[in-house]
């Protein structure tokens, strides 16, 4: 192949990149029901193909599952939606009781510990501000429900999502196949072989990752309830919600649970049950489920998680955020292979030629802690100091 014919065929690839990047980020606000059915189906095809070969046909295999995970999902809802309702209204009832708190307690103790200006919390003008913003935000959410908007495309997206799902469940092996026959034969061994190891690596994460935030959320919900805590199951909700950010989960949830034990209880040995429920489920999480449910192999760092969830969000919204963590997955796979392909090129392995000027340079210290370099010179020259 020539230099042109490869120039054009490298052109080309980026022009269909760049259209269908384009294509997704102008879709972005209608993917989300199809995001969420293709993650669905993602996570329902190894139950499928095991299904088929024990001998299911494709369509039953598939009507199993699906049946299956909908009453999976029905039940987890007529049994945490009436407790997340109660905890809701009892979390509303005690509301005074925090605000309370907050104005006697926490903000005269912040004050005289960090000595501030008394008059620099106004608890009354902070107090009307919020009840201006949150009458604001109720009058826009009326104005978005009468006028039906809002409900009709609520009501769309969860119609559409279970009626995506089956279809691309039934047909995610023909959609597979089909990309795979449609991707330029030059390319497609490397990415079917990148496809092969994002499927690995999302499997594994994917998969873990709800296995975790499930276990985390029964953990703190049951253990903060025995310690005496009345909104325990809806702090172990949402702690193991927000756990698949790195620290996240365990920062919003300890908070909470602290305020919650100083509001209701007030006295040190429910706060210390409370601090040691969340020093047990650190450790559970960091030595037991991640390293069990998930395994070492993605290799995701902390940073880059939340780098990735607060880029996603930005770009995409919650269809980003939705999709952040997968996809800094595929994008690890993608630089470790770039990685690779640096390591083999010219540009890494071809020896340099040597200075022919500077061979080394010593830097010191003298007594009176100046720096002081000392350049020696490849030709044997004398040493130059400054």
């Amino acid at each position: 192949m020539s230099i042109s014919q490869e120039t054009s065929r490298r052109w080309q690839m980026l022009a269909i990149i760049v259209v269908i990047g384009l294509l997704v980020w102008l879709l972005a606000p209608v993917l989300m029901p199809f995001a969420v059915a293709a993650m669905l189906a993602y996570l329902g095809d190894p139950l499928a193909n095991r299904l088929e070969r024990l001998g299911v046909g494709r369509t039953l295999a598939v009507s199993i599952v699906f049946v299956v995970l909908i009453l999976a999902i029905a039940a987890a809802l007529l049994l945490l939606v009436p407790l997340i309702v109660r905890q809701i209204e009892n979390l509303v009832d005690n509301f005074p009781r925090y605000v309370e708190w907050g104005r006697d307690t926490a903000l005269p103790w912040l004050q005289a510990k960090l000595h501030l200006d008394p008059n620099a919390f106004d608890t009354d003008r902070l107090m009307a501000e919020l009840k201006e913003h949150l009458g604001s935000i109720g009058s826009v959410i009326g104005r978005i429900s009468r006028s039906g908007v809002g409900v009709v495309m609520w009501l769309t997206n969860l119609v559409l999502i279970p009626v995506v799902w089956f279809y691309l469940l039934r047909d995610w092996d023909r959609l597979v196949a089909w990309i795979d026959r449609m991707l330029p034969r030059s390319v497609q061994p490397t990415v079917a072989h990148l496809a092969r190891e994002s499927d690995a690596v999302l499997g594994a994460f994917v998969r873990g990752q709800l296995l975790v935030m499930l276990a985390l959320a029964i953990y703190y919900g049951v253990a903060l309830t025995l310690v005496g805590i009345s909104v325990g199951p809806l702090i172990g909700m949402v702690a193991g919600l927000l756990s698949f950010v790195p620290y996240l989960g365990f920062i919003t949830g300890f908070a909470a649970a602290i305020i919650a034990s100083l509001v209701q209880h007030g006295d040190w040995p429910h706060l210390i049950m409370v601090i040691g429920v969340f020093v047990i489920g650190q450790l559970l999480e960091g030595y037991v489920l991640v390293p069990r449910l998930v395994g070492e192999k993605i290799g995701l760092h902390p940073v880059a998680v939340i780098f990735a969830v607060l880029a996603g969000g930005y770009l995409f919204g919650f269809l980003g955020v939705l999709l952040a963590l997968p996809a800094a997955s595929v994008i690890l796979v993608l630089l470790r292979y770039l990685a690779e392909r640096y390591k083999m090129s010219d540009l890494y392995t071809e020896q340099g030629q040597p200075d022919t000027v500077i061979a080394d340079v010593v830097v010191s210290k003298d007594s009176d802690g100046d720096l002081h370099t000392e350049t020696h010179v490849a030709q044997g020259d004398e040493p130059h100091k400054t």
